[in-house]
């Protein structure tokens, strides 16, 4: 059974061709990561599947069993709406459940007496017990906590847009569909919090699409590769190393046909050199056939992106950071950090999101003043800051001319001019494209864009905020062998554990209440030092994501207004029934792993279970909890 095929399907913008007679099926066991070079048509392709814009020519066949989800990079919000009230206005059974029991539970306290409406809340408290209706809530709220967001009252135009985008990715995983289709998930997303979505996504039954430049995620979580070139898409089975592997046969064999191909136009060349001039068919055939060959050479490899700006020289000294302090409102974000960059250092900051990383860059780069402490900086240093102002790039103005307010010639390291014209075209924008309008450009297009503006400065010292999002991989490649050879200081604000990893060999470490930790090393060695550290603190029992904390800061940020009504008294009634089925439940599993004996890959299997089995049991236990507390108050 299939979910989703695509057959001969075919868009264009203007003169540009994003997919010629493309086709492939989706089926219910898939997981695909959907890849290529910004603007070569990947969020077109999510928005045509989800139906929200048509294809120039080719079908779409969805099955009309197959309930889809799909959350794009910028999801349209209500901004009165309360988050919580957000997650559930999906269009889920489970969602379509909660909003119907609420709609009765408001009847019957208008209309206490009324038989009809006693009846429909007693049949809809059926099947909230027999779906499981009860926890719904609490899913929602142990999501969203675990996505940062922990004010559920607050409404969605007070959110940043990348707590709106976490606020859509609950609501996507609260009650996911058969398929669900995700644009660049793991943007505004801190790595711990990655981690989190990768485990919820793998242990996740239905089919997934999705676009991400996260290449750890990648292998972790698809199992097929669909990468888009040139028109086509080319499907890779396996993860992103597989996809590495099978491209580069895939290339090794183009190559080869090339070399034969200009093997024979030489041959061919070579007798047309000879040949008398002649009007024969054969010879005619022959001279067209060449040509055919020529002109198949004009449309090979479109190539890579290849970055050779040279930078400044350094001196001696680089930067000091000395005793830093900065609050916002009263809460504090840097707090009396100091330390002293060396020539070439490559530092990673990570951290959740609001810790204050970007204001520490802000302060280096001079945009903010600190309010104890100072910073000094070397006479020869050269800042070159790749931060979010991709977002208010004038969209009247020219590629060309945007690039060239910064040069119109620069250097590379061995001396050589390039003119901004050959730099774009380094940068996959060709000449065609150096003439258009900046509103014409792909998200991912524009922060390519902005990226060769800041390279091209030429700086010592780089400054890059978030770079990884919205930039394709071969892009981030390519940055990242530039990086490597660049040598001037590069500190860097990411959520990308691979780019770290390649780039970065000191990391600070947000940890919130303006404290920063450093570690010696990349982000692999950060991990490893505190998984470390937390093994050897005394065990505790291990507490499920939205159990106490969430509540308790429920409890927090609504207290005085909390009331004990008719929908808690419900919910406590039908939690005391499902605690108890799950600890017998949890008993059950017991004696199963007591007689599994030596099968370690059922004893893995079990053991799994009980382990979520135990989450949903402390979870119930804490609401419950709450929920008798309240009764008796």
């Amino acid at each position: 059974m299939h979910l989703l095929r695509i057959q001969d399907l075919s868009k264009r913008f203007g003169n540009k061709v994003l997919f010629d007679q493309v086709s492939f099926v989706l089926g219910p066991a898939d997981r695909v990561g959907l890849v290529g070079v910004n603007g070569s048509g990947k969020t077109t392709l999510l928005n045509m599947i989800a139906g929200l814009e048509p294809p120039d020519a080719g079908d779409i066949d969805r099955n009309p069993k197959t309930r889809l989800d799909y959350l794009p990079q910028n999801p349209l919000m209500d901004e009165a709406t309360p988050v919580l009230d957000y997650l559930f206005q999906g269009q889920s059974p489970t969602m379509e459940l909660l909003r119907a029991y609420e709609k009765a539970v408001l009847a019957l306290e208008k209309s206490p007496q009324d038989a009809a409406c006693q009846a429909e809340l007693a049949r809809l408290n059926q099947r909230m017990e027999l779906e499981n209706g009860w926890a719904a809530e609490a899913n929602a709220k142990a999501v969203l906590t675990r996505l940062g967001l922990t004010d559920f009252d607050a409404t969605l135009g007070t959110l940043s847009g990348g707590q709106r985008r976490r606020a859509a990715l609950a609501r996507a995983l609260l009650d996911p569909a058969d398929l669900l289709i995700l644009d660049e998930p793991t943007n505004h997303v801190d790595p711990d919090t990655i981690v989190w979505l990768e485990d919820h996504l793998a242990a996740f039954k239905g089919a997934l699409l999705l676009v991400t430049h996260d290449r750890y995620f990648l292998d972790r979580i698809v199992n097929r590769i669909a990468e888009i070139d040139q028109g086509q898409i080319h499907i890779h089975p396996g993860n992103y190393t597989n996809l590495l592997e099978g491209k580069a046969d895939r290339l090794a064999q183009a190559q080869k046909a090339e070399l034969d191909r200009q093997r024979m136009l030489k041959r061919e060349l070579a007798w047309l050199g000879r040949a008398p001039m002649a009007r024969g068919s054969k010879q005619k055939a022959r001279i067209d056939r060449i040509e055919r060959m020529q002109n198949q050479g004009q449309t090979g490899d479109s190539g890579g992106l290849n970055i050779i700006v040279a930078s400044r020289r350094t001196g001696k000294q680089i930067m000091e950071l000395k005793n830093l302090s900065k609050q916002f409102d009263g809460r504090p974000i840097i707090k009396d950090f100091s330390y002293t960059v060396d020539r070439g250092a490559r530092l990673g900051i990570i951290g959740p999101n609001g810790t204050g990383k970007s204001t520490l860059l802000n302060l280096i780069a001079g945009r903010l003043e600190p309010d104890k402490g100072q910073i000094e900086v070397g006479a020869t240093i050269h800042l070159g800051y790749y931060d979010q102002e991709t977002l208010t790039l004038d969209e009247s103005q020219r590629v060309i001319d945007y690039v060239e307010e910064t040069a119109r010639v620069v250097r590379t390291a061995n001396g050589s001019p390039i003119s901004a014209a050959q730099m774009l075209e380094r940068f996959q924008f060709p000449r065609t494209m150096q003439y258009e309008y900046i509103s014409t450009l792909s998200g991912g297009e524009r922060r390519r864009l902005y990226l060769l503006r800041t390279l091209m400065m030429a700086p010592n010292f780089l400054l890059l905020d978030e770079p990884t999002n919205d930039l394709d991989i071969q892009t981030l490649s390519i940055l990242e062998d530039y990086l490597e050879t660049f040598d001037g200081v590069v500190i860097v604000v990411s959520h990308d554990r691979y780019f770290l990893d390649r780039t970065v060999e000191h990391i600070f470490a947000f940890e919130g209440n303006g404290v920063i930790k450093q570690y010696p090393g990349n982000f692999s060695a950060y991990q490893a030092r505190k998984s470390a550290a937390e093994a050897a603190l005394p065990e505790a029992k291990p507490q499920s994501p939205g159990s106490n904390s969430s509540h308790q800061l429920e409890r927090r940020s609504t207290s005085g207004r909390r009331k004990f009504g008719f929908k808690e008294r419900r919910e406590l009634e039908g939690l005391e029934t499902r605690i108890a089925d799950l600890e017998a439940e949890k008993e059950r599993l017991a004696g199963q792993i007591n007689a599994a004996g030596g099968d370690y890959m059922r004893l893995q299997d079990l053991s799994g279970t009980l382990a979520a089995l135990e989450a949903d049991l402390d979870t119930a236990i804490e609401r419950w909890a709450e929920l008798s507390e309240l009764s008796e108050e």
